[in-house]
């Protein structure tokens, strides 16, 4: 897979902290705005990352790449993927997805319609820990409750407060502590047990945007919560209780660097650290290079399944508390 990086942000420095040791993706090129040159200019070189553009379009006719990883702010993730997958390229796009659902609607159709992969890079659904975790449910016996809590204070929470709006509050760039630290609750939720339509949120809003909030998920025959706030600070925990037993993650759903396994019958606990040390993306960007690489089409849309159900709870979450994002209300250049 040669892949071209849209991007300079924080997120793009995490994929080339550990991009060496995945032999089989090749960092073809970098591209940011010209403001940013500088900065992709000392990536390129320390790298390793022959080519740098500042210009989109002029990557996009690049021959040498054939992936576009989109690494920009949420509310660009649908205009960028879709410019490259029109250009012919296979497009590994950074959570969350889209702004809603329809537009992940129109990127798969899009991607299916010119026999490309759309992938959206979320480490949540790759994790080995989470895997484990997955195999491991029937062991739980029935599963009656499950509650996810990532509540981290953040760095540009006294700034919103002073009125200085950056883009993780700012409803103008879909941001809000759904998009932000309860979409991984979501992914966790949707790969571990599927979807499900009875879902309601219950919102701190201010200024337009949700800074933390409760969502609650009705599976019928057990509950589930999802809890994130950037507004305040508590410990990070998801537990997943069954009535013969009970899964701790210590972690958030996006690292789950390690797990407990509790059984009702045994006062002994079992300890899994199964994600080898590794950089929290490293295991999704493995998966994701095998897939396109070895044109895996099945994996991907089961993938691509879970991507839309997961931007489906998030529009109808955010529409129960009236966070309105300007993909919501515009149908120009769709």
């Amino acid at each position: 897979m040669k892949v071209g990086l849209l991007g300079a942000g924080m997120i793009v420095h995490d994929l080339l902290s550990f991009a060496g040791e995945i032999s089989e993706m090749e960092l073809a090129a970098i591209c940011a705005t010209p403001s940013e040159a500088t900065v992709i200019q000392e990536l390129a070189e320390t790298h390793g990352i022959n080519k740098q553009y500042t210009n989109y379009d002029e990557m996009l006719k690049d021959p040498d790449i054939d992936t576009i990883y989109v690494g920009v702010p949420n509310h660009l993730h649908y205009a960028f993927t879709k410019k490259a997958l029109l250009a012919d390229k296979h497009v590994i796009c950074e959570k969350p997805f889209t702004s809603n659902y329809r537009e992940a609607v129109e990127l798969a159709d899009l991607a299916q319609e010119k026999n490309l992969f759309v992938l959206e890079a979320v480490s949540t659904r790759f994790l080995p820990n989470v895997l484990k975790i997955k195999e491991l449910l029937p062991t739980l016996g029935e599963i009656k409750i499950v509650s996810a809590n990532y509540s981290q204070y953040s760095s540009r929470y006294d700034a919103f407060k002073q009125g200085i709006v950056q883009p993780a509050f700012d409803p103008e760039k879909s941001g809000g502590a759904l998009m932000d630290l309860n979409i991984y609750n979501i992914n966790l939720m949707v790969t571990l047990f599927g979807s499900t339509d009875k879902v309601s949120y219950q919102g701190n809003i201010q200024k337009g945007i949700d800074t933390s909030g409760i969502l609650n998920m009705d599976y019928g025959d057990f509950k589930a919560v999802c809890i994130a706030a950037k507004d305040c600070k508590a410990p990070i925990v998801t537990s997943i209780q069954g009535d013969k037993g009970c899964i701790i993650i210590e972690d958030s759903a996006n690292v789950v660097a390690k797990f407990k396994l509790l059984m009702n019958d045994s006062s002994d606990e079992q300890v899994y650290e199964l994600n080898q040390g590794k950089h929290r993306m490293y295991h999704e960007f493995v998966a994701l290079c095998d897939i396109i690489d070895h044109q895996k089409a099945e994996e991907a849309q089961r993938l691509m399944d879970v991507s839309l159900e997961t931007m489906k709870i998030q529009t109808q979450a955010r529409k129960t508390v009236d966070v309105i994002f300007p993909a919501d209300v515009s149908t120009s250049n769709k």
